[in-house]
């Protein structure tokens, strides 16, 4: 089971949008998620966001790199940036992304 939280033990329901970039060389990348109104800044949470936990069967890949949106000085969407600095990394992300995507009934689209 693939799950995003941003508080360990507190899974967060709300699917985020997903964006990918990969180095020429395909040895680095970066992957921005974007979640609108997650349930974590839900007013009722009392959890603190303690940043962004990738979890699988495999364990927990992790990123501290997460900013709140606010609008109008409430809290709307979280932003987080996980860094892959090696071809180890992007391989086991994408492992925990097609998790991820087949849970939740995600696809893949292509930039042109």
């Amino acid at each position: 089971m693939a799950k995003i939280q941003f508080s360990r033990g507190v899974d967060e329901p709300i699917i985020p949008e997903v964006r990918l970039t990969r180095s020429k060389m395909g040895d680095t990348g970066t992957a921005t998620f974007y979640f609108d109104s997650p349930i974590i800044l839900n007013g009722d949470n009392t959890n603190e966001i303690t940043g962004m936990y990738m979890v699988d069967e495999e364990g927990e890949i992790s990123t501290r790199d997460v900013k709140g949106k606010f609008i109008n000085g409430k809290a709307k969407a979280i932003e987080a940036k996980y860094v892959m600095s090696s071809s180890e990394e992007w391989d086991r992300f994408m492992r925990f992304m097609d998790r991820y995507a087949e849970q939740n009934d995600l696809g893949l689209s292509k930039a042109e």
